[in-house]
């Protein structure tokens, strides 16, 4: 966190998370997220991020592939942003569990600009149980 810390404020941290690999990653991962309040535009803001993995010893290559520290801008409290290298909410956020559980834990009422639900909301869509398809029961005839 002190690397963020040179960044902005930490307002907040997530407990760290395990989960399984997406792509073609050989291991799990720990996940967590934070809230940071900082002066710096989205693209500033990520180009430090990105020092911050080289920092670590993140080096470009196959994506989605195992590595070090992957950080990325999930949502912003100035809403939606876009531009060639960046687009806030992260596009993928509302479906992957690694980020909205830990989002969940510490930013639950913060709102997604795209759906207007919350990081609660989004989670329990993401998790809830599925029933079973009406056309998929066996008539028994």
């Amino acid at each position: 966190m002190e690397e963020l810390s040179a960044l902005g404020t930490v307002a907040s941290r997530s407990p760290v998370i395990e989960s399984a690999p997406i792509g073609p990653a050989h291991r799990r991962f720990a996940n967590a997220v934070a809230e940071l309040e900082s002066d710096l535009p989205p693209p500033a803001l990520l180009r430090d991020l990105k020092a911050v993995e080289r920092g670590f010893g993140r080096r470009g290559g196959q994506a989605w592939g195992d590595r070090v520290l992957d950080c990325d801008i999930v949502l912003w409290s100035g809403g939606e942003w876009g531009d060639e290298s960046l687009t806030i909410p992260h596009p993928h956020f509302r479906q992957r569990a690694f980020v909205l559980a830990p989002a969940t834990a510490i930013a639950p009422g913060w709102r997604d600009p795209v759906t207007g639900l919350c990081v609660r909301h989004l989670q329990a869509r993401l998790t809830r149980p599925r029933g079973i398809r009406r056309d998929a029961l066996w008539s028994g005839r």
